[in-house]
């Protein structure tokens, strides 16, 4: 692939990188809400994009839907007598101590919920065929009720897909309209209710990514689309609009693997250890990386469960158009809520009246407003005269209001970042922190010193990071089976192992183009515990493989649980299989840059920027693209590009390295006694 775009659809901002060889050209318009593939169309004509290149897309068209309810309307088709699964659910509270509790609202409404006879049990075994003629009187109903969409999902249809596969077959003739999500094609495995709830989200968002792909198609082109997934790995639209649910997590993926990619080449490893955080218009989403890109199999969204391997991220609603104000009590609140492209924050004059994080770095000084505000005097007024009125009720001039702000925006994302480290058993001083999004270098420095980080990596491009990886994403596909047996077992008989792993390479194999490099793992656990670990599996199958994985398992289980018992039996529940095709471009690919230089380098100019108080103090302005490697700053100070600032506190100092990253570390250096 000699010429690639990766285009990442944020909630603010449609951010577009285009790689061309040693040609790289970056590009930020506003995302246009109702129809996002407006903004790739003028994204595309601005960069000039060639007919030839390839895109590769992230997209919350999928995250929004759910987020906002506003899916197909939808119908589910289950067995008799587990029509209320999904109202069922599990027994989680998330607020233990609440008495009054509310739950989401089902996707799929009980009238919309319908059943059939047949039944097969817990080894495969038809006990009671399928009632054809039934299916008849369901499609009436489906029909009906007007469904768009409909999930399939019968009991242990993944020990026997029989069942399913006949009633697509059947539905598919008598309501031809009515899209059709089958449980046994996108979820194989055990447990019931995650299985259903994943089905059911894949037939709500389907019609709508599907329309949206098209929309998208006639923006590119004709040029060739991949969409990330949330695994982390690009798909082809074809299968992308038919298991759309794999692109629910689309667009933060994305950025992680930019950031781990990055960090490979700036710390010189393979395995860097990383905590990413992305700090952008709408969210922050921050990943701990621990020499690996983090993956899971079971993920939330809107409080719905989704069993598909995606990126372990954690996101919260801090980002730099974040709403702030005082809550009834008295506090000072920012968040989830967010001002968007349109109107944005008060300082963009577009009428937005609600302040945000940015009217805050403006007041404070850590913004400039010349370089994106057409009216800078009135704006200037006007959002000094917000965050006065909001701090009157605090006894806060805007100054103080600001800080104050900034303060609460940082407090709400020190907690995510001590979720995906502290709370997993993970000493964030060991870690070195990868800042990127719009607004994530304005805020490394103090959220490094807060969690004791005493280095900090800025790429050379953090504003459109997320859209560089995904360029520098490999195309992959996942697929997985259920087999729920104890290892010594398979150990013994080797045989339906070696099946479900033959069949599940060929159902990969299909899905990708060319040779992809195969990885297979196994959920593994203590027979009788109800939770699993994936562990990798060696290939070809063998028993000294098998050996391994069962040994893997009680290390991790070690380190994640703080214990192992290797008397106990060991269960496995379910096969998995992962393909990868390196991406056009690889982990060496980098911006073309000038040699090393030692000469001095001067600030462009000086700005008053209230640092650690409400008094402002002179600090320092330099331009990024001024930058050479060898060139050493020291903070305070604030470097400026098109896509970011960088905001380096007192004790930080920044070293740009080979490729034009900044390399931030602490004043004084670690101890010898630091971790």
């Amino acid at each position: 692939m000699a010429e690639l775009v990766g285009i990442d659809v944020g909630g603010t901002f449609t951010d577009f990188v285009y790689m061309d060889g040693p040609t790289l050209r970056v590009l930020k318009v506003p995302t246009t809400a109702q129809d996002q593939s407006q903004a790739v169309a003028q994204g595309l004509r601005s960069v000039g994009v060639s007919p030839r290149a390839v895109i590769v897309h992230g997209t919350t068209t999928a995250t929004n839907a759910l987020l906002e309810r506003r899916g197909a309307r939808t119908a589910l088709l289950t067995t008799a007598g587990f029509r209320d699964v999904l109202a069922i659910g599990r027994q989680h509270r998330p607020h233990l101590y609440r008495l009054s509790q509310e739950r989401p609202a089902e996707l799929v409404p009980r009238d919309r919920r319908f059943t059939v006879r047949e039944r097969v049990d817990a080894k495969g075994q038809v006990l009671q065929p399928l009632d054809v003629n039934e299916l008849h009187q369901v499609a009436q109903a489906i029909s009906a009720c007007g469904a768009e969409s409909l999930a399939v999902v019968f009991l242990f249809s993944f020990f026997n897909e029989s069942h399913e596969r006949q009633a697509a077959q059947v539905l598919r003739a008598l309501v031809p309209s009515v899209r059709l999500s089958l449980s046994v094609e996108l979820l194989p495995e055990y447990r019931e209710y995650e299985r259903t709830a994943t089905t059911v989200i894949n037939a709500y968002v389907q019609p709508l990514v599907s329309r949206y792909l098209e929309h998208l198609a006639a923006a590119v082109g004709g040029r060739k689309v991949w969409v990330m997934q949330s695994s982390g790995g690009t798909i082809d639209v074809a299968h992308a609009a038919r298991q759309p649910v794999r692109l629910v997590l689309s667009g933060p993926a994305g950025g992680v693997v930019g950031a781990f990619k990055v960090a490979q080449a700036a710390l010189n490893t393979d395995s860097p250890r990383i905590i990413t955080f992305d700090m952008g218009g709408t969210s922050t989403d921050v990943a701990l990386c621990p020499g690996d890109i983090p993956r899971t199999a079971e993920s939330e969204i809107g409080g719905l469960p989704l069993k598909l391997p995606s990126v372990d991220i954690h996101t919260v609603g801090a980002g730099g158009g974040s709403i702030a104000r005082v809550d009834s009590g008295g506090a000072l609140r920012v968040g989830p809520m967010s001002a968007g492209a349109v109107p944005g924050p008060v300082c963009y004059g577009r009428g937005g009246r609600q302040v945000t994080v940015t009217d805050a770095h403006v007041v404070l000084g850590s913004l400039d407003p010349y370089r994106f505000l057409p009216d800078t005097s009135g704006a200037l007024k006007n959002t000094r005269a917000a965050l006065a009125r909001l701090g009157a009720p605090l006894g806060m001039g805007a100054e103080a209001t600001a800080m104050g702000v900034i303060r609460v925006a940082n407090a709400t994302m020190e907690r995510a970042l001590r979720r995906v480290s502290v709370e997993q058993g993970h000493d964030p001083r060991r870690y070195t922190l990868v800042p990127f999004g719009g607004a994530g270098p304005l805020h490394a420095c103090e959220l490094a010193e807060a969690l004791g980080v005493r280095r900090i990596v800025v790429p050379r491009l953090p504003g459109v990071l997320s859209a560089l990886g995904l360029v520098l994403a490999d195309i992959t596909f996942d697929a997985s089976q259920a087999l729920v047996r104890p290892t010594a077992a398979l150990a013994k008989d080797l045989a339906p192992l070696k099946q479900h792993v033959s069949a599940l390479r060929h159902r990969v194999v299909a899905a990708l183009p060319g040779t992809p490099q195969l990885l297979a793992s196994l959920d593994l656990r203590y027979a009788g515990q109800s939770y699993e670990i994936e562990v990798p599996l060696g290939l070809p199958v063998s028993t000294q493989h098998l050996d391994a994985s069962v040994g893997a398992f009680h290390a991790a289980h070690s380190q994640r649980y703080g214990y192992q018992a290797k008397e106990r039996a060991v269960e496995c529940v379910a096969v998995r299989i992962r393909g990868s095709i390196p991406s056009g471009y690889s982990n060496d690919a980098r911006m073309e840059v000038r040699p090393s230089t030692t000469d001095t380098l001067r600030p462009t100019n000086w700005r008053s920027v209230c640092m650690r108080r409400v008094r402002p103090e002179t600090v320092p302005c330099y331009e990024r693209n001024l930058l050479r490697p060898g060139h050493l700053l020291k903070g305070p100070a604030l470097i400026f590009q098109y896509d970011t600032t960088i905001l380096l506190r007192h004790g930080w100092t920044a070293r740009i390295d080979k490729d034009l990253n900044a390399i931030i570390q602490r004043i004084p250096a670690l101890d010898k006694d630091d971790p």
